[in-house]
């Protein structure tokens, strides 16, 4: 097998893994910061639970992003889970938008931990990086859950799928 060969077999395979993982639905989180660093925030949908005793969860987030090294100083995050009525401003984060516009849309408050709060969010998770562990391109991020702010029951949540938004209740 020639090297070309295999870097076709390489890109099929992480091709086939991005489609794959188009078909997987995901909630749309907005995850924030606030800190030494100063403050910021992206989109993701690489969001999960881990375990709730101690209450923790992850979060993977691209190395070499623009906040990257902003979350890494301040450890603090807050997850603001998405409803159907944010699907602009989960653009906004998800984009270029320099950090201090992307805030100047939606209602934001400060957490415990001073990570901005989605004030109408489905809910929020308020946390502290408990560790780091890099894999491929990304850092997954273990955070310790600190606060939970429940939004409201009626809301719809945006989720992701087949790269597109869906609303849900």
């Amino acid at each position: 097998m020639t090297s070309e060969m295999m870097q076709d077999d390489i890109e099929a395979s992480r091709l086939a893994f991005r489609e794959g993982m188009s078909r997987l639905a995901a909630a749309i989180n907005i995850v924030t910061t606030n800190g030494p660093a100063g403050v910021a925030g992206f989109t993701a949908s690489a969001v999960c639970s881990v375990t709730d005793q101690p209450p923790t969860l992850l979060v993977c987030l691209n190395r070499s992003s623009s906040v990257a090294k902003i979350f890494e100083t301040n450890r603090v995050l807050c997850v603001n889970a998405l409803t159907s009525r944010h699907e602009d401003l989960s653009k906004l984060f998800g984009g270029a938008t320099p950090q201090e516009e992307r805030f100047s849309r939606g209602n934001w408050t400060a957490s415990e931990t001073g990570s901005p709060v989605l004030s109408d969010a489905v809910v929020s998770f308020d946390c502290e990086v408990a560790d780091v562990v890099q894999s491929g391109t990304h850092h997954v991020l273990f955070c310790r859950v600190r606060g939970v702010i429940h939004g409201n029951d009626n809301d719809e949540a945006l989720v992701y799928f087949r790269r597109r938004y869906h609303h849900i209740r």
